[in-house]
């Protein structure tokens, strides 16, 4: 029987999964023409879902239960890397084929991280999923506790062994289960940190939940959880009882609860899992990012000479201080503009729905020994900087300069380096002069992947490592006109070459445009 239904639910699974890969695929095409060039390049459509059947058997419930787990296209076998889990009820490819798409597609726009996703697998939705035993029913019901514990006692343990798990988890549920939801949130409301109830049909047994809450609810103070209620018009609205329950968390819910509900309109019962479920995780994972980033990012400032530092993403949740403090949400929220009249440490907070993905950066901007132009050059050439090409299979930026390049060349617009005789573990250095026809502020950028750094003058201004999850790098520098000698030393590990110089000159410092440093002011030695 259990083998049968297996089956059944794998071969749906497949069926729907084929069904939406070619949908995307039609999508990705009719969206083709609005890409920009890099975007039009990548035209092969890769979905990985790395979707595993399994299964454990429940002394609490006693019978074997199925689950289908789903691991982050990402993970790699022995990898250490940990991940939040979403627990879907009502599992198997109705639900779990909707929400591993919509995860994968929020996961994809840096809005949420990756994350498992186990879907439970149902044997009997009525007994299972409701808290009492309802006599005017057709079927048996009131088993939610017996359920409650297979899923808090054996099946969290269970995959925080198994698999990956961070122990930060996640619960989804719609009608029936939506409500179980609920009901699990004022049960056992440390067993998950968010609680995502779609259409819960909280009428049941005369708003038995909602009564429930009305006594809970003050028990989730301090706890920090968040609850996110997706439903539909008016009418559905009440006759799931879901505006009872949104009165009594008006009235009820302690400040640690983050919870928000939304009615949307022309939507069944069904179809309100999908907009339900996105606005769901999106709450849930409310503030995410991947990285916070600001420019300049560190820099050398004069006192009583402003300059400016600018965000350009969502300012709602960011708070900043400028001096060398972590912030907090009553510290002074960020704007797109902060201007520095002289020394500081600026620290950026951003502040999310779970706290362990807030995200902090920080940049210094000193007064100290600037860079100096340097006089008496001769033989310069303009047109690029050199390159020098070194091989050679290391964790970080060997010594090049102990080394012997094994080519040499022009960074110019002509430079391939898909020409070059590897695509990972080798290093390029980046030789030459810079002119600087202004005097003032100028903000240095340097893009690049694994490993690089950039030296003007002599003076270490940019280092990146792999560790870091941005690939853009600012530092804002005063500068008077002339030549200044830099150097860029790059080292690539994977197959993907990036690395490109910018900058912003005093002139176009106030429209903030970044362009690539032009290769009329990019020389090299004619020696």
């Amino acid at each position: 029987m259990f083998e049968t239904y297996l089956l059944i639910a794998l071969k749906n699974l497949i069926k729907r999964e084929m069904y939406c890969l070619k949908f995307f695929l039609t999508l990705l095409i009719g969206l083709g023409t609005l890409t920009n060039t890099a975007s039009a390049q990548d035209t092969v459509l890769t979905v990985t879902y790395k979707g595993k059947l399994d299964s454990l058997h429940s002394n609490i419930l006693k019978q074997k239960r199925l689950l289908q787990i789903f691991l982050p296209s990402d993970y790699k076998a022995g990898s250490t890397d940990k991940y939040d889990v979403l627990y879907v009820l009502d599992g198997g490819n109705w639900n779990t084929g909707l929400v591993t798409q919509i995860q994968h597609f929020i996961e994809g726009q840096s809005q949420m991280p990756p994350t498992i996703i186990v879907s439970v697998m149902g044997i009997d939705r009525n007994i299972e999923l409701t808290p009492t035993q309802l006599s005017s029913w057709q079927a048996p019901t009131g088993g939610a506790d017996q359920f409650l514990g297979f899923i808090t006692k054996e099946l969290i343990p269970y995959v925080n062994k198994t698999y990956p798990s961070n122990g930060v988890n996640s619960l989804w549920g719609h009608s029936l289960s939506g409500m179980f939801v609920m009901y699990t949130l004022l049960r056992e409301p440390n067993a998950f940190t968010s609680y995502i109830a779609v259409d819960p049909s909280l009428w049941w047994d005369n708003s038995y939940v909602p009564k429930m809450a009305a006594e809970k609810l003050s028990a989730l103070d301090g706890l920090n959880k968040t609850l996110f209620i997706g439903s539909r018009d008016a009418a559905n609205f009440h006759e799931f009882k879901i505006d009872t329950m949104e009165t009594i968390l008006k009235k009820m819910a302690p400040p640690s609860l983050k919870w928000k509900l939304v009615a949307y309109s022309d939507e069944t019962h069904s179809s309100v899992r999908l907009k339900s479920t996105y606005d769901g995780l999106r709450f849930t994972y409310a503030g995410y990012t991947r990285a916070i980033e600001f420019h300049p990012m560190n820099g050398i400032v004069l006192k009583n000479k402003p300059v400016s530092l600018w965000y350009f993403d969502d300012i709602t949740r960011v708070h900043y201080t400028t001096d060398g403090t972590v912030p907090t949400e009553s510290s002074a929220q960020v704007q797109p503009d902060i201007t520095l009249n002289g020394p500081a440490t600026v620290t950026y907070k951003r502040f999310t729905n779970r706290s362990v993905y807030d995200k902090i950066a920080t940049g210094k901007f000193t007064t100290e020994k600037l860079p100096i132009p340097v006089s008496k050059l001769k033989n310069l050439i303009p047109g690029g900087f050199k390159y020098s090409y070194y091989e050679g299979d290391r964790d970080k930026i060997p010594d090049l300069k102990s080394m012997q390049p094994l080519k040499t060349g022009i960074f110019n617009k002509d430079f391939d380096a898909g020409a070059l005789s590897r695509k990972n573990n080798y290093a390029l250095a980046i030789d030459g002069f810079l002119e600087i026809k202004e005097d003032g502020y100028h903000i240095i950028i340097l893009q690049a992947g694994n490993y690089a750094t950039l030296y003007l003058g002599g003076k270490l201004l940019i280092q990146r490592t792999d560790k870091d999850s941005r690939s853009d790098y600012s530092y804002v520098v005063p500068l008077s006109k002339g030549f200044y000698p830099l150097r860029v030393e790059y080292f690539d590990k994977k197959e993907h070459f990036n690395l490109h110089l910018y900058y912003i000159t005093p002139s176009t410092m106030a429209s903030k445009d970044a362009v690539p440093i032009p290769l009329e002011v990019e020389y090299r030695s004619g020696k």
